[in-house]
């Protein structure tokens, strides 16, 4: 019985470590597709990988493959992708930005309040598993500075543990809201991108509905009604609202 449970154990490691393997291979001939300049190939290859499991470097990789085939519809789908994974990434918001200003549509972004953009803002600094790590980092900070205030005896460590340990409490906390911001965000995915070279965008879900604006592909918008299957009502950064059947959009 015993030889049997080693049997399987190691067919399991076996297998697993021909998986990781074929996996890290696959990952090299896509690099190296890439480098060659077969950028198809290597989104094929890349395509193959994020089936296995997403990352920001395969997104971001398959990113730079369609900006290169001069697909920025695809190529900012892929840096949205990236950046939701990673939203601190600075390399992947420069190339994101840089496949936007090559798309048709130039979408003023309609005035918010200072205190909600440097919310959000701060919140875009760092993923959730981010903001989780510095929170326990911070928790692990007040319960040293707690002690710290609690068993010495000269006065301005007390004070310095005290007030310390506020600060760090406070810290504490903001990473727990912030990175609750984040996971809510990545678990909604309310993001879409348009995927067809022109949509007119209708006034209510129905072909005959009146057309209120045009947007075209790589255009971000937020979907604001997912309520129904074949439409989806979306805004845009400007204010602007409308629906779209869902084909013609793709979430990120």
């Amino acid at each position: 019985m015993n030889r049997y449970i080693r049997l399987i154990s190691l067919s399991f490691i076996i297998c697993h470590l021909s998986f990781v393997n074929a996996s890290a291979l696959t990952k090299a001939e896509a690099d190296s597709a890439y480098m060659a300049g077969n950028y198809q190939q290597a989104v094929t290859l890349y395509d193959s990988l994020l089936q296995q499991g997403v990352s920001t470097e395969l997104y971001y990789n398959m990113g730079n493959c369609y900006y290169r085939l001069d697909d920025m519809t695809h190529a900012v789908l892929y840096y949205e992708r990236a950046l939701l994974l990673s939203p601190g990434d600075g390399d992947v918001r420069f190339n994101l930005q840089m496949a936007r200003s090559k798309t048709i549509d130039k979408i003023v972004p309609e005035s918010e309040m200072f205190f909600v953009t440097w919310y959000r803002s701060v919140v875009s600094l760092a993923s959730a598993d981010g903001w989780g790590r510095m929170a326990v980092a911070f928790f692990l900070l007040t319960a040293i500075l707690a002690l710290l205030y609690l068993f010495t005896n000269r006065m301005w460590m007390r004070k310095t543990g005290f007030f310390g340990a506020l600060v760090m409490l406070l810290c504490f906390v903001l990473c727990n809201i912030f990175g609750y911001s984040q996971k809510k965000d990545f678990e909604n995915r309310r993001g879409a991108i348009i995927m067809e070279s022109a949509v007119n965008v209708k006034s209510t879900p129905a072909h005959d509905g009146t057309d209120l604006f045009i947007l075209h592909e790589g255009t971000k918008v937020t979907i604001i009604d997912n309520t129904m299957r074949e439409w989806k009502e979306i805004r845009v950064s400007d204010g602007k609202r409308g629906w779209l059947e869902t084909k013609q959009i793709e979430v990120i």
